[in-house]
């Protein structure tokens, strides 16, 4: 079992992230969809305590999280690497990303969206005790798209 090591990121690990493509209907998470969240993905002003790249035991760069707080909920972004989404490796991941911001920022629970076409992601959330509060539309990547709100208790 692949162990994951969390770090700051640095403008290195960004850059390599904003070069992931994904493949089919997926390409929406591409970072190059929307300028806004390219722009601030790219921000070092927004890295600390906010943006970690995952590293591998090997230290290759496999994926990130994004945490910010927000009345002691901590809202979650993430990302794994292309080449290593839909091949189960997606639970043990978030489950470490989880693990690490309980241990790190201590919060009374976890919020995130989700596209709502992606339900890959959103099973592995609820096999991770996340449960569907709310769907929403939410203007980006040039358009409104539907997105499902999920939370969970520490």
């Amino acid at each position: 079992m692949t162990k994951y090591r969390f770090v700051p990121m640095t403008a290195s690990y960004a850059e390599d992230v904003a070069k992931w493509h994904y493949p089919g209907i997926y390409t929406f998470y591409d970072l190059d969809q929307d300028p806004e969240d390219y722009q601030e993905f790219m921000d070092p002003a927004g890295w600390p305590e906010t943006y970690f790249a995952v590293l591998d035991d090997v230290d290759d760069l496999v994926g990130f999280f994004a945490f910010e707080c927000a009345e002691g909920t901590l809202v979650l972004g993430l990302g794994l690497r292309p080449d290593l989404t839909g091949r189960g490796r997606g639970e043990a991941f978030v489950a470490a990303g989880l693990d690490f911001a309980a241990k790190r920022f201590a919060p009374r629970g976890f919020e995130l969206s989700v596209a709502s076409f992606n339900e890959r992601a959103i099973r592995v959330y609820e096999r991770l005790g996340f449960t569907r509060t709310r769907t929403f539309q939410q203007e980006t990547n040039g358009g409104t798209h539907e997105f499902v709100e999920m939370r969970r208790g520490v």
